[in-house]
């Protein structure tokens, strides 16, 4: 696992792969809820409560509240991995807009436009490889 942890992380930060670390980012709550389910096997549920306890608290508005809880994610998931959409219909936003880091150094990160979340794709692929390494060290 700490290999598959550190290509998304190189995807992400080093060679500038958004899309192939973004999908393997979005992979790595199945894997994790699988290592730890005692069947061996990853559902949606198992995948939601993964995300909600380890990377949704990462993703909390300054203001109260979670901008970015599981289930959405998994839909995103769903969309993306097998459909190559940005957006599900069940999602509770209009669409998630992965943004790549510009030239510019401004950075979009976990806000709310138009009922639209925007979310950069590094941080986010970060945050994922971050919360697996920490589960994994307990």
């Amino acid at each position: 696992m700490d290999d598959y942890l550190a290509q998304v992380e190189m995807g992400a930060n080093q060679v500038h792969l958004y899309y192939l670390a973004l999908a393997g980012a979005l992979v790595i709550p199945d894997m994790c809820s699988a290592l730890e389910s005692d069947n061996g096997e990853a559902t949606r549920d198992k995948y939601v409560a993964w995300f909600d306890k380890h990377v949704a608290p990462m993703h909390r508005s300054p203001l109260g509240g979670q901008i970015l809880v599981g289930e959405d994610c998994y839909l995103f998931r769903c969309s993306l991995l097998h459909q190559g959409r940005m957006q599900h219909p069940r999602s509770g936003y209009s669409r998630i807009l992965f943004i790549e880091p510009g030239p510019t150094g401004i950075v979009a990160h976990m806000n709310i436009l138009n009922d639209a979340l925007n979310i950069d794709a590094r941080l986010f692929c970060l945050d994922m490889v971050t919360a697996a390494r920490i589960w994994l060290d307990q």
